[in-house]
């Protein structure tokens, strides 16, 4: 029922066995989430920001650019604590979606191919939590790449021919010299 302020108040207990709490959205970065901690039984008393980074997840810039589409400001998510560096915490991240149905975040970015799979800091790595939740990362990220989403989405083709000729050396100088001859030309 206590309200924690920081990411340094919540007892390690609750770090070590993967606690959820619930908390409202407050800013979205590249770091991660800004939350605010919401006590189950006890109203909002003040407002003050924690970072929640999304374990097991390496950004990138559209997955950053999705959440700010997904995540309405002030929204409630849930956060199941998986570690702690400094003023940060590792974090399963949770939204509902409809009365009985819950997304997890970390999942969903991998799923859409807006990020890579990292490792999961916080939990030791010969736990069988980490494996466990390092599994469903990697199948996440695994359906994105099958499908070609996200940053896993190959070039065509002829994107790929219009790339090799552009960056091609003598193509390149004969622009360069092209736009010499225009500048010269019209002195």
């Amino acid at each position: 029922t206590a309200k924690f302020t920081s990411a340094l108040d919540i007892p390690v207990a609750f770090v070590e066995k993967n606690v959820k709490l619930r908390g409202k959205l407050h800013h979205i970065t590249e770091k991660g989430l800004e939350v605010e901690h919401i006590p189950i039984s006890i109203p909002f008393i003040t407002s003050i920001q924690r970072k929640c980074k999304l374990a097991g997840v390496e950004l990138a810039p559209s997955g950053t650019a999705w959440l700010q589409q997904e995540l309405k400001p002030k929204q409630i998510i849930w956060f199941q604590l998986l570690g702690r560096e400094d003023s940060a915490l590792e974090c399963l991240v949770l939204v509902n979606k409809g009365r009985f149905l819950s997304v997890c975040l970390n999942e969903e970015i991998l799923r859409q191919g807006l990020g890579r799979t990292a490792r999961i800091e916080g939990l030791h790595h010969d736990s069988h939590l980490y494996w466990k939740l390092h599994k469903r990362l990697l199948r996440a990220e695994l359906k994105a790449l099958k499908k070609n989403k996200g940053i896993w989405k190959e070039e065509s083709y002829s994107e790929r021919i219009r790339d090799r000729i552009s960056n091609n050396k003598f193509v390149q100088t004969l622009k360069q010299f092209a736009s010499w001859l225009r500048s010269s030309f019209y002195r």
